[in-house]
This record gives structure tokens, C-alpha cells and sequence, in this order.
């Protein structure tokens, strides 16, 4: 039987896009999606974007984020998703150094794109999973859970 741990590292190693929001210096709210990669091993998701947007301008400033995880192919029927939050971990911590290599192996196209590959730590995931019965919700936090802790 699958744990929730394994559930949820599955969902998202299996979908591909996320919506991030970050605040900026007056607390005005930004969002912006990106394609991602998850390393189950830290729990971190690796996204790439130019240091010149909005986001990575009030990220650099506020690292703290919240996003969302739908699957790439929706069904009305079936609630599923994934909100979670977190911070961007700057680039000389060692969790970040396999980055590139890991979101460039998933996206060979993007190695062509200009932008800078980034590091999102995740700290709380809460999954809603109505495939599993209606209303069920999945909650992990780093904090509370040494077994996804990295």
C-alpha cells in the first residue's frame, strides 16, 4: 500500500507545471507558472527563469512563496492538486548544485533557452485527492516529518 508520502512524490514527479506567487517590497502579491522538475530525494523543485521578471526581482528580495500543482490533464470530475509553500534557496546553498543538470535532463530543449535554473525548498504540501474519496486531503510538513526530510 502507497504512503502519503510516496502519493504525493508521485503526483508531482508526475505533472509538469506549477503556478508560483511571491510578494513584493509593498506586500503587492505576483504570480507566474513555470515548468518544474522535483527532486523526491530533498523535496525541492527546480525551475528555470530570467533574473529580469518581476517574480525573480521580489523573490530575490523575499524569498518566501506559496504555489500550486494541477495535473497537466484535468478532469472535471476529479479534484486533485496539490498547494504548497516554501522558499527559494540561494544558489551557493549545496542543495542547489544539481539543478541545471537534473531540470536540464527533464527539459534537454530549455538548455537552448537563456534564464538561470532556481531552487524552490518545499516546506508544507497539502494534496486534495477526491480519487481517494471525497474531501480527502494529504498533509506533509518538513518540519513534522523526518522521513521526507532532507
Amino acid at each position: 500500500m502507497e504512503t502519503v508520502q510516496q502519493h504525493i512524490e508521485h503526483f508531482i514527479a508526475h505533472q509538469s507545471l506549477a503556478t508560483v506567487c511571491c510578494a513584493g517590497p509593498e506586500g503587492d502579491l505576483h504570480c507566474f507558472s513555470c515548468y518544474y522538475t522535483y527532486n523526491e530525494k530533498l523535496q525541492l523543485l527546480y525551475f528555470k527563469t530570467s533574473e529580469q521578471t518581476t517574480h525573480m526581482e521580489y523573490l530575490l528580495q523575499n524569498p518566501v512563496l506559496a504555489g500550486t500543482i494541477v495535473p497537466d490533464k484535468l478532469n472535471k470530475m476529479i479534484s486533485k492538486g496539490i498547494q504548497f509553500n516554501g522558499s527559494l534557496l540561494k544558489s551557493s546553498q549545496p542543495q542547489t548544485h544539481d539543478a541545471g543538470r537534473q531540470f536540464h535532463r527533464r527539459y534537454p530543449f530549455a538548455i537552448a533557452m537563456p534564464g538561470t535554473v532556481y531552487t524552490i525548498r518545499l516546506d508544507r504540501l497539502k494534496m486534495t485527492d477526491n480519487t481517494l474519496g471525497i474531501g480527502t486531503r494529504l498533509v506533509w510538513d518538513r518540519s513534522h516529518s523526518p522521513v521526507m526530510a532532507g
